[in-house]
This record gives C-alpha cells, sequence and structure tokens, in this order.
C-alpha cells in the first residue's frame, strides 16, 4: 500500500457511538503501517473523536456541527435511509462539504462507514476518489462501491447484498474480515490457555463508548444487588460518556473496581475477565478471540440481529433490549451465571473470529487496486 492515499468518511457521537470510528481507526493503523496515508473527514457530533484519529497520527478534518433539523429528501429523492437524521446534515449537503474537502486531493481509496450514506452520497462523490469500500452492517440500503465489507454474523449473509452492490464489488462477509486491533489476536493464545479451567472471579463491564443511557449505571446497580462476590470488575467507559462524575460515584461503594476511561489496554482489560456484561456491536468480535464469555444486552436493533445468532450458536447469551432491563434483572442473571455454563461459551466464541480480519483486508485492499 506504499504511496496509496485513503480517505475516511466516517463519525462518532453520543447517538452513533464510537464503534464506526474505532474500526476504521483499527484499519487506518495497519494502512499507515504499510506505507499508506490516511485522512479522516468526520462531522463535529458531541462525542466525536477527532481528537482520538489526531493522537492516533491520522489527519482528521471536521465538517461543522449537526443542523437542528436537517432538511428532508429532494423531490427526485425523497427516499432517505432509515439512519439519516445520524449524519447531522441532509445527504446533498454532507456531499458537497465533503466533495470540497476531496477536491484537489488524490484519493486511491475512499472507505465509507456510515448508515447514513448510500449511492445518491456516493455517486455524488466519484470524481473524488478511484475506488470506493463501504463497511455496513445493515444490508438496507444500495451502494456503488468496488468493495464491501460487512464483518457481522446473521441469517442470510451470502447473499444480504444480493441487488444493492454493483456486479463488480467483491463482497467480504462475516467475522473472519472483523476489523480488530492486532493486540487482540497477539493475546489469544494465551487468553485461551487460561480458560482451560475457567471461573467466575474476574468481571468487565462495557456498555459501548458512548453509553448516553447510562446502561454501565444500571449494570453496576444490579452486581450491587446480586449475592455474587467478585474480586476484581473492572468497567470501561470512552471519553464521551456523559454520566461519568454519577459513576464515580456509584463506583465508591465498588472497592474492588477499577474504572478505565478510553482505555488502550481493552485487549487485555478481555483475556482477564473471566466474564463480561456488555452491548452488542464490533465489541462482540473481540470477546470472540480472547473466548471471553458474556451477558449481552441490544442497545439498538441493528445489533439486534447479530446478539441474535450469538445467542443461538451458544457464542454468547444475549438478555434482550436494555430499555426491558432493570438492575434486579442483571442482578439474577449474574447470580445464575454458573462456571460450568462457562466452557461451552469459550468454545462457540473462539470459534467464530480468529482475530486476522484486518491482514485479510489489506491484501483485498491492495490486490484490488492493480485491477
Amino acid at each position: 500500500m506504499t504511496g496509496q492515499e485513503i480517505s475516511f468518511r466516517v463519525d462518532a457521537s453520543l447517538q452513533i457511538g464510537t464503534g464506526h470510528v474505532m474500526r476504521c481507526l483499527t484499519l487506518a493503523d495497519a494502512l499507515k503501517a504499510a506505507g499508506a496515508s490516511c485522512r479522516f473527514i468526520c462531522r463535529e457530533h458531541p462525542g466525536h473523536l477527532l481528537g482520538l484519529i489526531r493522537q492516533r497520527g491520522h489527519a482528521a478534518i471536521a465538517l461543522p456541527g449537526p443542523v437542528a433539523n436537517p432538511s428532508p429528501g429532494s423531490r427526485e429523492h425523497p427516499f432517505q435511509p432509515a439512519h439519516a437524521v445520524w449524519l447531522g446534515a441532509d445527504g446533498s449537503t454532507d456531499a458537497g462539504q465533503t466533495r470540497t474537502i476531496l477536491q484537489g486531493l488524490v484519493t486511491d481509496w475512499l472507505i465509507v462507514d456510515h448508515y447514513a450514506l448510500d449511492a445518491r452520497w456516493e455517486s455524488a462523490l466519484k470524481a473524488t476518489y478511484r475506488k470506493l469500500m463501504v463497511i455496513d452492517d445493515l444490508a438496507d440500503r444500495e451502494h456503488i462501491c468496488d468493495l464491501l465489507l460487512d464483518q457481522n454474523l446473521v441469517d442470510g449473509m451470502a447473499n444480504r447484498y444480493r441487488g444493492k452492490v454493483p456486479g463488480h464489488c467483491v463482497c467480504l462477509v462475516g467475522p473472519q474480515y472483523a476489523l480488530l486491533r492486532p493486540e487482540f489476536s497477539a493475546l489469544r493464545p494465551a487468553s485461551l490457555a487460561r480458560r482451560k479451567t475457567p471461573s467466575l472471579n474476574r468481571l468487565l463491564i462495557f456498555m459501548g463508548g458512548s453509553d448516553p443511557d447510562n446502561e454501565t449505571g444500571k449494570v453496576l446497580d444490579g452486581v450491587r444487588l446480586s449475592r455474587k462476590p467478585w474480586e476484581h470488575i473492572d468497567v470501561v467507559v470512552g471519553e464521551s460518556y456523559s454520566a461519568l462524575q454519577t459513576l464515580k460515584e456509584t463506583l465508591a461503594n465498588f472497592p474492588s473496581a477499577t474504572l478505565h476511561i478510553q482505555t488502550p489496554d481493552m485487549a487485555k482489560l478481555m483475556a482477564a475477565a473471566d466474564l463480561a456484561v456488555t452491548a452488542g456491536g464490533s465489541v462482540t468480535w473481540e470477546k470472540c478471540i480472547l473466548g471471553l464469555p458474556s451477558l449481552v444486552v441490544i442497545l439498538g436493533e441493528n445489533q439486534r440481529p447479530i446478539a441474535t445468532m450469538m445467542h443461538q450458536q451458544g457464542a454468547q447469551r444475549t438478555l434482550g433490549m436494555a430499555s426491558e432491563l432493570t438492575p434486579a434483572c442483571y442482578a439474577g442473571y449474574l447470580e445464575r451465571m454458573a462456571v460450568g455454563e462457562l466452557p461451552t461459551m469459550i468454545d462457540c466464541a473462539s470459534k467464530v473470529c480468529d482475530g486476522a480480519g484486518v491482514e485479510r483486508v489489506l491484501k483485498i485492499l491492495d490486490n484490488e487496486k492493480r485491477i
């Protein structure tokens, strides 16, 4: 990838969460190590991660903050993606702002990871890039991309994008292409070896980087209600987590707990944990690499298909929608969790994802540029 110029269009926000930017950063780090230059174009939503992107050594260009009430679709294109409101502007405005940034620059690959963008936006940018890669999880709209990545495990993956992408598009579907940081695969052997003698002494809680509804606090209330003793509890939140002071006050009642904010040590924390309580989303694949058993909460409908399939395969226990769970529910699930249930969950999870997704995607990106 030496000399390649890569542009990313992706956002993080309190509503969107941090997962899209984090997986793009993982890919960007690998691209940079392979000799490419990466730039990110992100709207300044509340909870954006522009600072983190720059800290990781990539260019980050900010689009203006979100408009309170973006205009609806045009008369010619009245139907908008289901997540259009996440964009913070109407699609044509966003396309125009992004096009202004990219004009005059070389973009060998434009990589788009955004539920609010579809083929119309991609067409409007077509003159600014040589090839287009789309990262998606929903398969609910059309794209004109050369390469599509969907790292999820849901029913009908093989045909999920039929009729939604061009005939020449290469589709990479399944967790074998999950964009995960190399430290997870590096810790996989040791983590799996440790789990040959499972235990329930150390708990990890991670309800997403932003957690706008403070599900983290609800889980901790459940831990306090339960009669299950934990030798140690690790609580992870992102830098955009809005209830930090409340969380710190809650954790004052947990002398065995440690708070981690935007930690770079997530792989180590997961490898050390015996059980995790997490939201759905991309953290699913990180847990799988390390064989970490988990109780999983669905925060949005986009997480339901994956959480359901993972539960059916025995790789995790999915508890349902966060809005339907109370602290007493969490307490009950934690109390009923038995060591004897862990080996099956460990085995099933570890078979879902091996952690080599970034390497596979890099090879395909490099091969595709030659065509």
